[in-house]
């Protein structure tokens, strides 16, 4: 514990960073004030007149697992599985690379042949490149397989898109923002796909006469947590009915270390520099009728920033029957349900991996049924 006279130091050093800190917080209560008359309320639209699709990859990382076994599984809210692989840090980047393009290819393999690209390395640098002939093998980071999963669900968004026929306009949700920073920026790869699904989008409409909007949905933004103290000072969005606000660029700017994945289409129109990573307009939304509601970070396609009333009054009905997640997208929910492995069917994966692992042992297999009951972490224990 704390000792009196230690707390009364703390709490002097805290009052004295509060107060040197406050001219931030008045700049971000500058920041937001206009935000106030930019608020539109968000008038329902019939969730018949449109499909809401999502797509999520869940989290199917093994418990026990000396090979950090990944599933890479993406599974749409209608319970379609688009995409099932098992991969590890350890696995052959050459090989994996080519399994792309084998029978009949994947979609990631499509994406790379629209793109131009022959192996995943040269698609994204977060992907490691194969060592030379003659050059020792680095030790493999475990990040770029979260890195893969997330290039198979651009893959499966652009295929989409670009490939299925929809019966309905449709509204296709994405889990997370429309940027992303893991195409090759020097190839310029995340515009050429922002074109790509620019014109599926397009073809979708002059073959079919199919509205197709995009938008992708965050948990978690620094620009929103930034500047959420500030908006509940002004009251900004502390309506008694749903509502979104716009994010000026200028607010992203002044948030991401990054300046980058902050810069759309307008900027470059304006004469600043090329766009190489954002897809989306960001839009603080909040689909609840009471002041304090969650608000949630959602990208609208930059093409489609215009249109925000219309998307989001679709997204209201599935937003409002949320679960368990209130008014978050329940559509979104149903994906991440339908792709992540939990309860029965990871017990079953589980018990998979032991069986792979006994057969790979042989006469070893016994020191298995020991080694999975000891605690991996005994040092836990001091934070129970």
């Amino acid at each position: 514990m704390i000792d009196p006279q230690s707390l009364l130091t703390l709490s002097d050093e805290l009052r004295r960073c509060m107060e040197s800190n406050r001219a931030i917080l008045d700049e971000h209560r500058s920041d937001v004030r206009p935000l106030r008359d930019s608020t539109r309320r968000i008038q329902p639209r019939p969730a018949t007149a449109i499909s809401l699709v999502a797509t999520d990859g869940g989290n199917n990382r093994i418990q026990f697992d000396p090979f950090l076994v990944q599933l890479v599984r993406v599974v749409d809210s209608s319970q379609n599985e688009l995409c099932l692989e098992v991969v590890t840090p350890t696995s052959d980047v050459r090989a994996l690379s080519r399994r792309q393009f084998s029978d009949g290819g994947t979609a990631l393999g499509r994406l790379m042949q629209f793109l131009g690209v022959e192996t995943l390395w040269d698609l994204s640098p977060m992907i490691p490149r194969p060592p030379a002939a003659g050059e020792l093998p680095r030790p493999p980071n475990s990040h770029w397989v979260q890195d893969y999963r997330d290039l198979v669900e651009w893959a499966v968004l652009f295929e989409l898109v670009r490939n299925r026929d929809f019966g309905t306009d449709t509204l296709i949700i994405r889990d997370g923002f429309l940027r992303s920073k893991i195409f090759s920026g020097d190839r310029n790869l995340f515009a050429r796909y922002r074109e790509g699904l620019q014109e599926g989008i397009e073809r979708q409409w002059t073959k079919r006469r199919r509205r197709i909007y995009l938008a992708g949905v965050a948990k978690h933004s620094q620009v929103l947590q930034r500047y959420r103290l500030a908006m509940a000072i002004e009251g900004v969005m502390q309506t008694t009915y749903p509502c979104y606000v716009e994010v000026p660029r200028a607010l992203e700017l002044k948030t991401y270390r990054y300046a980058e994945f902050a810069r759309g289409d307008d900027q470059a129109i304006q004469g600043g520099e090329e766009n190489k990573f954002v897809g989306g307009k960001m839009f603080f939304v909040k689909f609840g009728s009471r002041p304090y509601d969650p608000v949630w970070p959602v990208d609208l396609w930059q093409s489609q920033s215009k249109e925000a009333q219309t998307v989001f009054g679709y997204m209201l009905a599935d937003a409002v029957d949320g679960f368990p997640v209130p008014f978050y997208p329940r559509c979104l929910q149903k994906a991440h349900e339908n792709a992540a492995l939990v309860d029965f069917d990871m017990d079953i994966l589980q018990a998979e991996i032991f069986t792979a692992l006994r057969e790979s042992l042989g006469a070893d297999a016994q020191a298995l049924d020991v080694f999975r009951l000891l605690d991996p972490d005994p040092s836990s224990a001091r934070y129970k």
